[in-house]
């Protein structure tokens, strides 16, 4: 069973809802109306940060899966909490200016990377 992978799949997916729902708020704030996508700062910092969030989800999510079922749940686990992490600090940081976005930039990344190469890793090992 995965349960700690499936707990850090759902906390991953509560995030990127509430990158969602930091965008409407935003909207509301700034005054940019639907359907536009700039116009304020703050307002275009929170849609990026919401969509560099989608954009990382199928990177990370079927890497963590892979990564979970061919080395372990719990090793997973731990690396996708570090993703959280970082997405949560690339939010904090994007959110005050996009300069101070690159330790959670870096942190997520560093934790993608590390589930997409050990499960590619674990597949070439049972291939050969």
């Amino acid at each position: 069973m995965y349960h700690f992978t499936a707990l850090v799949t759902l906390l991953a997916i509560a995030f990127y809802f509430f990158t969602a729902i930091n965008v409407s708020r935003a909207r509301t704030k700034t005054g940019v109306k639907v359907p536009a996508m700039s116009g304020h700062p703050d307002f275009e910092r929170a849609f990026r940060i919401q969509m560099n969030t989608l954009e990382w989800m199928p990177i990370f999510l079927p890497a963590l899966w892979l990564f979970a079922v061919y080395i372990g749940d719990g090793i997973a686990a731990g690396i996708g909490a570090v993703w959280i992490i970082g997405r949560i600090v690339y939010f904090v940081g994007y959110s005050k200016a996009a300069a101070k976005r690159g330790p959670g930039f870096a942190i997520q990344g560093i934790a993608a990377m590390a589930l997409w190469a050990g499960a590619l890793g674990a597949v070439l090992l049972r291939l050969v």
